[in-house]
């Protein structure tokens, strides 16, 4: 795996830099306080740099609303280290509130056990991290299995059975708040509109990578989604402060929909969402059956690996 960032900006080598410092400071700190031996003693294996800024595809246009974030992968030494709660939400906020890094941040956390398996069943979201991910941090000794190609059947199966349940369970919720609106229920509404919306990134994901993050963060979905696939940006605007805003709203509705009685959104916000996330149901269900078709034809084939995404 490279270790090079050669091909970015220093000053977005530093900002790289500066997060590692703080995910390592971070992490050593909730450990130290642990009374387990084996939280005590847990430690990080690698931070890898994935996705567009490891490509070197990244856009950077944050005045017209669109700034590829930095995707990275933490691979720790026990799965219970990968709960972002207990082990990283300090870290996380850290990040979010420092100014010395401009652009948005997004972590996983598996173990390195996890990360082998799904290396080993040749899933696609792991075997384009080794590809063409890039080692920030590494600590000898722990190194990463050796990727197996995935029969293209398989590849077939698995991608059609996600496409199957994820798609029609995202439309059940568009159903569920374009009712709830109807009703005057707005804040209910707008909970099922995220809860579409997070079931069709999920959908996507499943069907090109076999992977999604365990993460109810719309945004990051989002990222990550659009990361592979470009056509998805067209579902969201954001030109503008207003559709910028609008996208917030819906983010904030998993939590804040059903628990907060400050949250507050107007049927226009939720026109305006509704249309997007219908935007989104039909790209999605474009690319995935596109994709199901590409490994439709590699099984009838029956020869060599899956294609990669």
């Amino acid at each position: 795996m490279r270790t090079d960032l050669d091909h970015l900006p220093s000053a977005q080598q530093d900002e790289l830099a500066r997060v590692v410092r703080i995910l390592m400071a971070e992490f050593d700190a909730v450990t130290a306080r642990a009374s387990q031996p084996w939280r005590r003693n847990g430690k990080i294996y690698k931070i890898i740099l994935f996705g567009s800024y490891a490509r070197n595809d990244w856009v950077d246009e944050p005045e017209n609303g669109y700034q590829s974030d930095f995707d990275l992968l933490i691979v720790v030494s026990h799965r219970d280290l990968t709960e972002i709660a207990d082990y990283w939400y300090v870290a996380e906020d850290r990040i979010l509130r420092d100014e010395g890094v401009r652009r948005p941040v997004n972590i996983i956390v598996h173990s390195l056990d996890e990360v082998n398996q799904a290396l080993k069943r040749g899933e696609y979201f792991w075997v384009d991290i080794v590809r063409d991910g890039i080692a920030l941090y590494g600590l000898s000794g722990h190194p990463l299995a050796t990727p197996k190609p995935l029969t293209p059947a398989d590849a077939y199966e698995m991608a059609k059975e996600y496409f199957e349940h994820w798609l029609p369970s995202a439309e059940q919720f568009i159903a569920h708040g374009a009712d709830a609106a109807e009703r005057g229920w707005l804040s209910k509404a707008a909970f099922e509109l995220h809860q579409a919306t997070e079931r069709l990134y999920i959908c996507f994901l499943l069907v090109r990578t076999l992977y999604f993050p365990r993460s109810h963060n719309i945004k990051f979905l989002r990222s990550l989604a659009e990361d592979i696939e470009p056509r998805l940006i067209d579902s969201w605007p954001r030109a503008t402060k207003l559709d910028r805003r609008r996208f917030e709203l819906l983010k904030r509705a998993y939590v804040e929909a059903r628990y907060s009685a400050s949250y507050a959104i107007g049927m226009a916000d939720l026109e305006a969402l509704t249309s997007s996330v219908r935007r989104l149901r039909d790209i999605v269900e474009e690319v995935s059956r596109e994709r199901l078709d590409q490994l439709r034809a590699a099984a009838e084939a029956g020869e060599g690996p899956a294609p990669l995404p």
